[in-house]
């Protein structure tokens, strides 16, 4: 009866020394060993099972081990997690992670032929999973807090296999590698942040209304309160939604279709900003524009002097991209307070925007930005006489009118 299990499940061909081999020959001689995976036959369900799931799990096993050892800091103040909402957020984490893998594939697929390449589901999963070896490996170093980041930069090497392996499994001409393998590295960076936001957020609501956490939530509402950081459990559907209209967004504009997110023309963008603020006069303006495969934004910025002062305010339209890595955050209110020797800085939500403040009074300089409907961002910064004329700069934007070209 053995013989008729498939026999891909848990065991993709991985040559001599199986997987820890594997993985050698990969980090160790990356550019002999792309071309022998590109060779080998396999299925999506053997990578993802065989190779996926259980180097995945190393990162999520490190830091449950981690927190539950080392106590977590807050402003001076330790916390340690209960064991279950640990594991459950360590089991959502390594599942995202799986799933986040195999949509970062597809993603890769949809690319290749943009960059005259070829599209293959199955070369493109062994990019996203071979390719994420290293950062998978390092992950292991979580285990101990002073090591993560070690861990962290080992885990850059995925650059260079993603590099060295992307074009090469999805034939990109080598005129065109640099861009193909940028696209993808962005796509993926917000991929696995979403996956990292989500499991945090979900972890922590299905402990808060576990009867075992003491009731602190209820299955239809209630919050959850960290470190000044409120969530609403009654949002996370709301969040689900978003996350997968933000999604359908990216894969619109990657394949041009309907639904896709065109970035403002950069002269619209131009034309909202101010010839003057209070005084200041401006003394230049520019815009820009531009994308790869659909993924497309625009930016417009002016510089303003008075005096010895100067600041620079732009707008900026970051399209579909700006608005996956931004629906997580508008479904996240509360406040941060950073008091320092000379100055301070905060963030909030404030009607649905997330506003960043920061200033200092020795230097006169600082920054002040609103993001609006998660997609546009309004920005001040450089020196003047207070953070009033910078909060002014941005108020002569007209934010509404934004947010109206972003439905």
């Amino acid at each position: 009866m053995a013989s008729e299990f498939p026999k891909d499940v848990g065991q993709p061909p991985v040559g001599g020394g199986g997987m820890i081999g594997r993985v050698q020959r990969l980090i160790l001689r990356p550019k002999d060993e792309w071309p022998a995976i590109d060779a080998e036959p396999m299925t999506v369900r053997g990578i993802l099972m065989g190779w996926v799931a259980p180097l995945a799990a190393i990162g999520p096993i490190a830091h449950l081990i981690q927190v539950m050892v080392f106590p977590i800091s807050f402003f001076g103040v330790a916390w340690r997690p209960s064991l279950i909402g640990a594991i459950v957020t360590a089991l959502l984490t390594w599942a995202l992670t799986v799933g986040m893998t195999y949509v970062w594939a597809l993603i890769i697929d949809a690319l290749a032929p943009s960059f005259g390449g070829t599209k293959n589901s199955v070369s493109a999963l062994k990019v996203a999973a071979f390719s994420a070896t290293a950062g998978w490996i390092a992950a292991i170093l979580g285990i101990l807090p002073a090591l993560g980041v070690i861990g962290s930069l080992i885990g850059l090497y995925n650059i260079y296999l993603l590099w060295v392996g992307g074009p090469l499994l999805m034939k990109v001409p080598q005129d065109k590698a640099p861009g193909f393998v940028i696209v993808s590295i962005i796509v993926g960076i917000v991929a696995m942040i979403l996956a990292g936001f989500v499991a945090v957020i979900i972890g922590g609501a299905m402990f808060a209304m576990s009867p075992a956490a003491g009731g602190f939530g209820t299955p239809g509402g209630g919050s959850i309160t960290v470190g000044g950081t409120t969530i609403d459990t009654g949002k996370l559907n709301e969040t689900a939604a978003k996350l997968q209209a933000a999604s359908s967004s990216v894969e619109a504009s990657l394949k041009g279709g309907d639904g896709a997110v065109k970035a403002v023309d950069p002269n619209a963008l131009q034309n909202m900003l101010p010839a003057a603020v209070s005084g200041w006069n401006r003394t230049s303006i520019e815009s820009q524009g531009g994308g790869a495969a659909g993924l497309n934004g625009s930016n417009a910025e002016a510089q303003f002097q008075s005096g010895d002062q100067s600041f620079r305010l732009s707008v900026s339209d970051r399209g579909a991209l700006g608005n996956a890595l931004n629906v997580v955050g508008s479904q996240i209110s509360g406040t941060t307070n950073k008091q320092t020797a000379t100055g301070y800085e905060k963030s909030e939500m404030q009607n649905g925007n997330l506003v960043e403040e920061r200033w200092d009074n020795q230097s006169k300089e600082g920054r002040y930005a609103v993001t609006v409907a998660s997609r546009f961002a309004v920005e001040a910064e450089g020196s003047a006489p207070s953070i009033d004329v910078l909060k002014a700069a941005v108020s002569s934007v007209n934010l509404g009118q934004l947010a109206s070209m972003a439905k």
